[in-house]
């Protein structure tokens, strides 16, 4: 039952952030990317590991962050705030992006969601992209902890057997 109640807050909490991150203005969007993968341990600190470069003329490029502390490669990153699916040419597109920087890596960010189209194009080519559909980034988000507080905390315990002996 706790169990249960706890998915559905999660389930709450996770749509109540797209909504929020999709009324930020793009800038912002790209900058919670950047932190959420610094979160996720790409690149060490927040100061040196990566930077949202987005805007016009970025060439199809929103981040850059280090793939480790020692910035030995590079990860390319893509942000859209988008409500309808995100199709294959536009990964094509960040594919592009990605060739002209000479990448080899690059994640692709959506508050919405993939064609299969696109996904299955990402498995077919030799650069490595991985796509983060709005589920998977709020899930992500509430993981990491990047726009949220805690609030309450509880612990469930159990009898331990081997204290007593049974085991």
């Amino acid at each position: 039952m706790l169990d249960t109640s706890y998915q559905q807050l999660r389930t709450t909490l996770a749509q109540d952030l797209l909504d929020r991150i999709k009324a930020t203005p793009p800038a912002f969007f790209e900058q919670l990317v950047v932190d959420l993968l610094v979160a996720m341990g790409y690149g060490g600190s927040r100061r040196d590991a990566g930077q949202a470069i987005g805007g016009s003329g970025d060439g199809g490029i929103d981040g850059i962050i280090k793939e480790d502390r020692l910035g030995l490669d590079f990860v390319y990153l893509q942000a859209k705030r988008w409500d309808g699916t995100v199709s294959r040419p536009t990964i094509q597109g960040f594919a592009g992006s990605l060739e002209g920087q000479q990448a080899r890596k690059g994640v692709f960010i959506t508050t919405s969601r993939f064609s299969k189209d696109a996904e299955d194009y990402v498995k077919q080519i030799e650069k490595r992209i991985v796509l983060i559909d709005g589920e998977q980034l709020a899930q992500y988000m509430l993981d990491f902890g990047i726009g949220v507080t805690e609030v309450a905390s509880y612990r469930v315990q159990r009898v331990d057997v081997d204290y007593f002996g049974e085991g």
